[in-house]
């Protein structure tokens, strides 16, 4: 359950005063990612690269403050744990949205991630958790993509992280990688070592 907490008692204070009534308080830093450990992890061991692309992110981001907190019009929340967001293609043709409870196991979380997507799918119906706090992503896979800014709505403040079409470069596979965060929860030296970060699990996570 999320903690209502005062945003003066937090490192964000002066961030909080600052950014908060911006028009538009998201920031959005793009990397582009050498994924060959992970496809050929996925391969060896079956795994979904898209699983394996968000329990690399809630792996990192598990690692950083920033990412427990949620900036919401005069006060801040502070969650204790995270979640990982996919959309999924249902049955019907369209999407919906699906929570992953993030764990550090990463067979836990394949098992979470296959049983709650395929549900979702079949049923057609969003599953959301209100107990995490919950890291977007977005995977448009349809094309490559160099880069995506995400549309900021007050209704959803949390960070995002997006991706196209992986390529295939000079013997390795390469993602650039979009990563929106609002600038109450972090500035901008965070959030790129939050994406070095990324990279280095995306690199040496073992099954």
């Amino acid at each position: 359950m999320p903690q209502t907490i005062d945003p003066k008692t937090t490192p964000r204070a002066k961030a909080f005063e600052l950014w908060m009534n911006s028009p538009m308080p998201m920031v959005t830093l793009t990397k582009t990612f050498n994924i060959s450990h992970l496809m050929r992890l996925g391969k060896r061991n079956k795994l979904k690269l898209n699983m394996l692309m968000c329990y690399c992110i809630g792996k990192t981001a598990s690692q950083m403050e920033g990412f427990y907190l949620l900036p919401q019009k005069d006060k801040m929340l502070k969650y204790d744990t995270l979640a990982i967001n996919v959309i999924v293609p249902n049955r019907q043709g369209g999407i919906n949205s699906c929570d992953i409870h993030f764990t550090d196991d990463l067979q836990q979380f394949n098992r979470d991630y296959l049983d709650l997507t395929k549900k979702v799918a079949e049923t057609c119906e969003s599953s959301f958790l209100e107990n995490d706090m919950v890291i977007g992503t977005s995977a448009v896979i349809a094309t490559e993509i160099d880069t995506i800014v995400n549309q900021y709505t007050e209704l959803f403040s949390n960070p995002m992280v997006m991706w196209g079409k992986f390529r295939r470069r000079c013997l390795k596979t390469i993602l650039p990688v979009s990563f929106q965060f609002h600038h109450v929860q972090m500035d901008g030296m965070e959030a790129a070592r939050f994406l070095d970060e990324l990279q280095k699990a995306m690199s040496s996570i073992v099954v």
